[in-house]
């Protein structure tokens, strides 16, 4: 009698003879804050960042489109929590774009599932979505959510009824490219492992030559009158385990806006944003007076202090994921920063769209 596969070694079986049809191009791991090709990378003078400015529109590094887009509504008196969603989608819409929206990476079975949160600073209203599928622009419904709803969040199956219910159309996610990219990570299964190898589940010590990502857009916008909205919208952790939610969706993890201090975001590794609270602890840290540079550097020191799973640490002893930060003041005076390397974000403040090197906490 022959012995039964196990799901591991069938899925091994059918994405060897998928792949054998030949896939090309194949990305190293990329967060969303790498710059885009032929953008100059700007160095912040020291302080230039903790001034007061008025408006401003902070993004991640992916989201030059978004700050652009963003501020262009702004200036002709458009709600910020309308100019940042509006932003964003230009992202959630570019298949290019494997961390958010169409194109973004799928789950284990090879779904594509968005998650997104969106709060208004004048009304501190938000709304949120999870496991959201088939709908391109996670951060619109989440957005209705916020306007039509007396809920927060809304997840799953019901999250996409509510998206077709108001007219957003049935869509697929999945392109072909991020489909080659799913079939191959699938190939590779070992089917003695239990999805927490840390080499291919985080991606950070070193190239993988299956695209890989914990990216995601966060957007954070402050008008004239220092009125404050932001969003963050994301396609999840490439290949997780399917039913899983990030921080993105998370009010006060990987996005929150108080409008009498500002807002603030986050790009990474999700869980361990959910578990320091991220979004909200810097907001709090600007309250009590740090700039937002160095509010976002407390909270990466907060998580890095938290992180003790010995295959989360690298051989010094410090987190081996990243986490990108990002803050904005109700002033328009920005920061951000990364847990380690050399990452981007991107800043409008009415004058200049730039790129930016965020600050690093472990060089």
């Amino acid at each position: 009698m022959s012995t039964p596969l196990d799901r591991r070694q069938l899925l091994r079986a059918s994405a060897l003879s998928a792949t054998s049809l030949g896939a090309a191009g194949w990305l190293s791991s990329a967060g969303p804050d790498d710059a885009p090709a032929g953008v100059p990378i700007q160095e912040l003078r020291p302080g230039e960042g903790d001034e007061h400015r008025g408006r401003c529109v902070i993004s991640s590094g992916n989201g030059m489109a978004a700050t652009a887009r963003a501020m262009e509504l702004i200036e002709k008196g458009v709600d910020c929590v309308d100019a940042v969603v509006a932003g964003v989608g230009i992202v959630e819409r570019d298949p290019n774009d494997m961390s958010v929206g169409l194109g973004g990476l799928p789950d284990a079975d090879g779904q594509v599932t968005l998650d997104a949160s969106v709060m208004h600073g004048p009304s501190h209203r938000a709304g949120s979505v999870g496991c959201l599928t088939d709908t391109v622009h996670a951060a619109q419904v989440a957005l209705l959510v916020l306007k039509q709803t007396d809920h927060v969040m809304l997840v799953g199956d019901r999250a996409s009824r509510f998206a077709r219910e108001h007219g957003f159309p049935k869509e697929e996610l999945l392109t072909d490219r991020a489909r080659q990219a799913w079939l191959r990570w699938r190939s590779g299964l070992n089917p003695n492992d239990d999805r927490l190898d840390p080499d291919q589940a985080l991606g950070t010590e070193g190239e993988l030559e299956i695209p890989y990502t914990t990216g995601t857009i966060h957007c954070g916008a402050v008008d004239e009158n220092g009125d404050v909205s932001a969003t963050t919208t994301t396609s999840g952790l490439s290949y997780k385990i399917p039913g899983r939610v990030g921080d993105s969706p998370i009010i006060g993890a990987g996005m929150y806006v108080d409008n009498e201090v500002g807002s603030a975001g986050a790009t990474g590794r999700g869980e361990a944003v959910i578990q320091s609270c991220g979004a909200f602890s810097a907001v709090r840290e600007m309250e009590a007076g740090a700039t937002p540079t160095e509010a976002c550097l407390r909270v990466l020191e907060r998580i890095a202090s938290r992180t003790k799973r010995p295959y989360l640490l690298n051989s010094k002893g410090e987190p081996n994921f990243n986490v990108v930060m990002y803050a904005l003041r109700k002033d328009g005076a920005f920061g951000a920063a990364c847990m380690r390397g050399s990452r981007t974000f991107a800043v409008h403040d009415g004058e200049q769209n730039r790129l930016l090197r965020a600050t690093s906490l472990f060089e």
